[in-house]
């Protein structure tokens, strides 16, 4: 077994080549999936009904709330910008103040 200077293993080394490979999925997690994907499947006309029932604000939070399993979510990217020269900002107006 490969080890950096302080005893450490190596980046790669591998102390249970016989475990799960990368990526697979665990047994109960499938199942759980599984047994949700069939819940919606057959759900489905219900699951309409009762979205069309909601008041417009709740459909949108319905929306929302169920977007976080269908799309990926985004991290934060931290970033530091130099800018050499000139650098000119255009006059974007003030919208916080606009009268109704």
């Amino acid at each position: 077994m490969e080890r950096n200077e302080n005893g450490t293993l190596k980046k790669g080394t591998v102390l249970n080549p016989a475990g799960r490979p990368k990526g697979s999925v665990n047994n109960t997690t499938k199942e759980i999936r599984d047994f949700y994907t069939d819940f919606l499947n057959g759900n489905k006309e219900k699951i309409k009904a009762d979205f069309e029932d909601l008041e417009p604000k709740e459909r949108l939070k319905f929306i929302i709330d169920i977007s976080k399993f269908v799309i990926p979510t985004l991290k934060a990217v931290e970033s530091d910008i130099e800018v050499k020269g000139v650098f000119n900002i255009p006059n974007i107006p003030d919208i916080g103040n606009r009268k109704k």
